[in-house]
């Protein structure tokens, strides 16, 4: 049955734990992001495929290096590909990993009245998939944490970094098909689900995406997260990936989400101002619809980083995207070598606030 706004937009006030999550566009102390090792993802001989995505990996960290310290872990072994492919100014860790969607394993940094704390989620490979491998990553979190000396706050919840997303404000967007996933949350409902990740990041009002795009259903996909389909980009504000083809399966996708967010109301009670975020034309590469998305863009101190997919549509979205961060410049990286592994921009970044 096709979810209701009442159904699917849900505002519960959670525990007062003191902790907050800034907004992505709040001033950086660090990028956090790690390097891909040999892996099912990124295939296991250290073939092609990951040569490419390390190429891709290190333009993303280069180009936030420019603006605002990078550290990327490193698995012990990978230091001098590493080194050969990073700007100098990019500092390395060597941390044990099994991949390299640091959005996902590593903690979300959050603010406290004695400081700031590494909120470490559970992680369980996106649900336990067949494929992936997380041994390493589940402890990726607190090895950040300890990096950093910063206090960690344990979870239950099992989720990722890229299944969020918070306006700063007390609003956070979630994803039915992610948090309520039993594969990664077995007999949890969304009220208890809410209350954790509200007493966690401090947000007040959970709005809840049916959905997210199709080609996140695949292999490699997470199964719904959200940074590819809708993100703040200030209180009140919202941007959503919009595929205006009828014939494709992420029409009907974007038309709810759309549908639902213009319905909402924020954590201060105001109706949400929905910026639509038009799909790239690019639907398929070798026969593989693939989930292309403007709305999986970082932001950094004084700059979003923005995917680029050799489309039409990359110039039309970075207007929107300079309209909605002004005094930011904007700047494009070609994303397809990170989107053949499963994600996107944000998907392998994470911030640490200053």
């Amino acid at each position: 049955m096709r979810p209701t706004v009442t159904d699917t937009l849900s505002v519960t006030v959670g525990l007062v734990t003191g902790q907050q999550m800034p907004a992505e566009w709040e001033p950086h102390q660090r990028t956090w992001m790690a390097f891909p090792t040999p892996n099912p993802t990124f295939g296991e001989d250290g073939g092609p495929d990951l040569a490419r995505a390390r190429r891709a990996w290190s333009t993303v960290a280069n180009t936030i290096a420019r603006h605002e310290p990078v550290t990327v872990l490193v698995n012990p072994g990978d230091h001098t590909a590493a080194r050969e492919l990073l700007d100098p100014a990019v500092e390395v860790a060597d941390v044990a990993l099994d991949d390299a969607w640091l959005r996902d394993s590593g903690p979300t940094f959050v603010r406290s009245p004695d400081g700031p704390v590494a909120v470490d989620w559970r992680f369980n490979g996106w649900g336990a998939q067949s494929w992936a491998r997380w041994d390493h990553d589940a402890l990726a979190a607190r090895a950040v944490a300890g990096l950093t000396r910063t206090p960690v706050s344990g979870s239950q919840l099992t989720q990722e970094g890229g299944a969020f997303h918070v306006d700063g404000a007390g609003t956070v967007l979630l994803t039915e098909t992610v948090q309520l996933d039993p594969g990664r949350n077995p007999g949890w409902t969304r009220e208890r689900v809410e209350a954790e990740v509200h007493a966690q990041l401090g947000t007040t009002t959970a709005l809840w995406l049916p959905r997210g795009l199709t080609a996140d259903y695949g292999e490699f996909g997470t199964r719904g997260h959200v940074d590819i389909v809708a993100a703040f980009t200030s209180p009140g504000h919202v941007v959503v990936h919009t595929q205006p083809d009828p014939g494709h399966p992420d029409h009907a996708v974007s038309v709810e989400v759309l549908d639902l967010l213009r319905s909402a109301t924020d954590a201060r009670g105001n109706r949400l101002e929905v910026v639509e975020l038009l799909a790239p034309r690019t639907s398929e590469v070798d026969g593989e619809l693939v989930d292309f998305s403007y709305v999986n863009h970082y932001v950094a101190n004084s700059v979003v980083v923005a995917c680029a997919f050799d489309d039409p549509g990359d110039a039309p979205a970075r207007a929107v995207l300079e309209a909605a961060y002004p005094g930011r410049a904007v700047v494009t990286v070609d994303a397809r070598d990170v989107f053949a592994f499963g994600g996107g921009i944000h998907c392998i970044t994470q911030q640490q606030p200053a």
